[in-house]
């Protein structure tokens, strides 16, 4: 799958572009069904909801699951990341994130790369991240939402939020959005949301400054996000568990176009759980 230049050209001004049902209603499916497995175990790859017993994010499903290992190496998805970022790729973090019914919690408005420098001192924001809908995503269940050119401000100053959700993030001020959102547009267009079918794409940049509502609604908005770094420019620092920030920097070599719809063969090396040196974490800088 390759980029025509207009493709290309937009995403370097609007940092995002949106491929509405990419992937099969077959495809989505071998990939729904495997998440209630994952969702079921007790691992600390599972983070769940502030007060609740719903799953805010299952990490690292590609070590674990075949399905999501399928996934990480799809043509689909790789080769116009590869394309964008003129590298090989290896996989920084892989995610699964539930927004289930009435119960989903919001994502604040950040920056992944804010995240990936901070914690991770990822040098360069020379990654990107890939969402994939696995259930109809609308304006009613949490939709992703962006701000069109956001990602031309750069590394944007961020303040790590510890409480607002169970997980932590680094958030944007609230009066920088306001100001972004009206360079963008205002109210027309200075804030995009895609929504579509299962087997939807998003690719985004990682400066994109993004965000997600609650889900008040009565349908559920399970996505998996994707984040591919360059090979040259990979963390620095173990700082998180190893289910959250990947360590093996090998490049992803994509299986077959078809994967998802036969046995191919995948590496599960995580398959009956987490090992301990994935908790094993350090401040100290790596070369």
């Amino acid at each position: 799958m390759q980029l025509t230049p207009e493709q290309t050209a937009r995403f370097d001004r609007e940092g995002y572009r949106f491929f509405p049902a990419l992937f099969t209603p077959a495809e989505v499916q071998a990939l729904l069904e495997a998440v209630p497995a994952l969702a079921a175990r007790s691992d600390a790859f599972n983070v769940r909801e502030k007060g609740s017993d719903a799953v805010r994010t299952t990490f690292a499903a590609h070590l674990v699951s075949a399905p999501f290992a399928r996934l990480a190496r799809h043509p689909r998805m790789v080769e116009p990341v590869q394309q964008l970022l003129g590298d090989a790729l290896y996989m920084h973090q892989f995610k699964i994130n539930g927004k289930p019914a009435f119960v989903g919690d919001v994502w604040q408005w950040h920056q992944d790369y804010g995240t990936w420098r901070n914690d991770d001192l990822m040098p360069a924001p020379q990654a990107m991240n890939v969402a994939i809908f696995l259930d109809e995503v609308n304006a009613f269940n949490g939709p992703l939402m962006f701000i069109p050119g956001s990602h031309r401000r750069g590394v944007i100053d961020a303040k790590h939020d510890t409480t607002t959700t169970s997980y932590p993030l680094w958030t944007i001020d609230d009066a920088l959005i306001a100001q972004l959102v009206e360079r963008a547009g205002g109210r027309d267009g200075g804030i995009v949301a895609p929504l579509g079918p299962p087997g939807s794409m998003v690719l985004f940049d990682s400066c994109l400054v993004h965000a997600s509502g609650s889900n008040l609604s009565p349908w559920n908005r399970v996505a998996v996000y994707l984040s591919l770094c360059a090979v040259g420019n990979h963390i620095r620092r173990f700082k998180r568990p190893e289910y959250i920030a990947h360590r093996d920097f090998r490049p992803i070599e994509c299986l077959p176009d078809d994967c998802l719809l036969r046995e191919t063969p995948v590496e599960l090396p995580w398959r009956d759980g987490v090992p301990q040196s994935a908790f094993v974490t350090s401040l100290e800088e790596i070369a």
